[in-house]
């Protein structure tokens, strides 16, 4: 009878250690830290005249380090804020003055909260995620080159600058969560942000630019 008892204390304090477990990774919150490569996939307008027709931009991709924070409110409805460092994204030449090369670079901090929806129960080492979220992508630190100058300015030995006007953007993500022991865990996301910007060069033209980009993230946080 002893030994029943004992078979079934223990059995009940698993049980237990199970529930506080998946309780823990169930609602609360969670820190990760990772690097993630933005790459814009461009649909670019023309430069606006006096311009050579058919003169575009295309914008490379950068990596760069990202902090999120999250909060679950059950085990299977979160929402996630994702800061990072700025992106430092090289412009250069597409459509007719395809091959021109570097025309300057600019800065882009692109923070961005999802609500997300999580797959499968709390216990489970891997649970598949989708979310949707809202970017706002702040451009700065514009820096044109000595071939935008000859491009835009032909002649003059004013340098041609511009900005790049700043833009809201809806972001879908797909993503897994890989639980390991203590709460730590890890983190694989691919997401796409839908934005439109415009640059506006100090010579009086613009151009209007479909960023588009693709991100690619991988993480590693630790649930509280």
């Amino acid at each position: 009878m002893k030994y029943l008892m004992k078979n079934a204390l223990i059995a009940g304090m698993v049980a237990v250690s199970m529930v506080v477990s998946a309780a823990a990774f169930a609602q609360g919150w969670s820190i990760a830290a990772g690097i993630n490569k933005v790459s814009p996939k461009v649909q670019s307008g023309d430069l606006s005249a006096p311009a050579l027709p058919g003169t575009k931009v295309g914008v490379d991709s950068d990596t760069r380090p990202i902090v999120s924070l999250s909060y679950a409110y059950n085990e299977h409805i979160a929402v996630d804020l994702v800061l990072g460092a700025p992106y430092t994204h090289t412009l250069y030449g597409d459509g007719s003055i395809a091959g021109v090369g570097n025309l300057g670079q600019v800065d882009a901090l692109p923070p961005t909260i999802f609500g997300q929806y999580h797959f499968l129960d709390a216990q489970s080492k891997w649970r598949p995620y989708v979310g949707l979220g809202l970017t706002y992508a702040y451009f700065r630190n514009a820096t044109g080159s000595g071939a935008l100058t000859a491009l835009t300015n032909t002649g003059s030995t004013t340098p041609t600058t511009f900005s790049v006007n700043s833009a809201w953007g809806i972001t879908p993500e797909i993503g897994v969560v890989y639980e390991m022991q203590d709460n730590w865990f890890a983190d694989l996301t691919v997401v796409k942000s839908y934005l439109k910007t415009q640059a506006i060069f100090s010579t009086g033209q613009t151009i209007d630019v479909t960023l588009n980009p693709v991100s690619t993230s991988v993480a590693l946080g630790r649930h509280f």
